[in-house]
């Protein structure tokens, strides 16, 4: 077993630059304050049609906006489609907008940065097309990049990001396969995040249970991941802490206003700092959610509910995984074995939160196809902040998802 230290070399490298952080109930009452601060006239608000037709959520957006609200695009998908982000530059160049504020999930947000890196180059949309089929990404300019705030509506801690996801079909006319990929730079962080409480409690109890455990995840990678530092872990610790409290009170059926303070403010700190120039925190855990599904019709957070556990399992087998660090930001640092009550912990969130804890259980791969799962996985990105000293094999990644099913 290793050390407990997840990095190979106590000294670090900590560059961030994060959104400006507004939080609470009504903050979202300053928008027009915030974008006159920051130089901004005319904002297009990005969301999709549910967002956008219900009054609860759009009508304090809209007024907080006040003067500086130059229209509304709400035509995104959770397939983040190129194509929509093509109809978005669009109407934000109809309505001359200079700042993009996304409310609603990940996929408004990522739609919202693609319209932005759109809107920073003259290259036509077939031309876009084609870098993506062939690159799986789309450059982003030197500058000129419209600015993004998000107003995050769900758990998935997708807000203080620097990359997007991005997909394209061959109905769009601009590429000739299905084709799936991501975008990133540090020129995609956005200007501001407003976590208002009150526009969470509006989003349905599924929607927010399903985003919940793809946020939790993050805040438990970021204290083993590799290439941690002492900021995230003390940000981590805090958040991961807040979140159990308000997502095991949520799970039992709190609706009140604390409940939902505390889960903003868990959310915001779990992702403080894992998205980083030429670097995230994220790790094993989220390349098993994107292995899962990126080819399979599985939600993200119904992934993580599964693969967590077992995944946690596999670590704890093998290096010590910061469990300590873990125990403590869980509350169990008492426990006979920390590795065990840490696992525990997991499940029970996932438990309170009714997700499904078997692969079986969900739309995903059958049995026979976990060999291929297991070498999408192995290949994943994530797989390298995997913590010092675990050294995975597509065996192993295996038998987890055997675990798991």
């Amino acid at each position: 077993m290793t050390e407990p230290n997840a990095r190979t070399d106590p000294s670090f490298r900590f560059e961030y630059e994060p959104a400006v952080l507004r939080a609470g109930p009504g903050c979202v009452d300053a928008l027009e304050t915030e974008l006159a601060a920051q130089g901004f006239d005319r904002a297009l608000v990005v969301c999709g049609s549910t967002v956008g037709s219900t009054p609860a959520v759009i009508d304090p957006v809209t007024e907080g906006l006040g003067d500086r609200l130059a229209g509304v695009f709400a035509e995104t998908t959770p397939e983040k489609r190129l194509e929509t982000a093509v109809d978005g530059l669009e109407r934000m160049r109809a309505v001359e907008a200079d700042v993009l504020v996304s409310l609603g999930g990940g996929s408004s947000l990522d739609t919202a940065k693609v319209i932005s890196v759109l809107a920073a180059s003259d290259r036509s949309p077939a031309v876009v097309g084609r870098e993506l089929a062939e690159t799986g990404t789309i450059a982003v300019p030197d500058g000129g990049l419209p600015p993004v705030v998000a107003i995050p509506t769900t758990l998935a801690g997708a807000d203080l990001s620097m990359v997007a996801g991005v997909t394209a079909s061959p109905s769009s006319g601009l590429v000739d396969d299905e084709i799936g990929g991501g975008v990133g730079d540090p020129q995609l962080m956005p200007a501001a995040v407003f976590a208002d409480p009150e526009l969470v409690a509006t989003t349905p109890r599924s929607i927010l249970a399903a985003s919940a455990m793809n946020g939790f995840d993050k805040g438990v990678e970021s204290l083993y991941a590799r290439n941690a530092t002492p900021i995230t872990d003390a940000t981590a610790i805090r958040g991961l802490g807040k979140l159990q409290d308000g997502l095991l009170a949520f799970g039992s059926g709190s609706d009140d206003d604390e409940t939902f303070e505390t889960l903003v403010e868990g959310i915001l700190l779990v992702q403080y700092g894992i998205s980083r120039p030429a670097e995230s925190t994220l790790s094993i855990v989220h390349a098993f959610g994107h292995g899962l599904t990126r080819t399979y019709d599985v939600q993200q957070g119904a992934a993580h509910a599964i693969v967590a556990p077992p995944v946690l399992e596999y670590l704890f087998e093998h290096v010590d995984g910061r469990r300590d660090l873990l125990a403590e930001a869980l509350g169990v640092s008492e426990a006979e074995e920390p590795a065990a009550a840490i696992v525990d912990c997991v499940d029970d969130v996932g438990d309170a939160l009714g997700l499904p804890s078997r692969l079986r259980d969900v739309d995903g791969p059958g049995q026979s196809e976990l060999p291929d799962v297991a070498e999408a996985i192995l290949a994943d990105g994530m797989m390298d902040n995997a913590p010092a000293g675990l050294e995975p094999t597509n065996e192993e990644i295996e038998g987890v998802l055997e675990r798991a099913w």
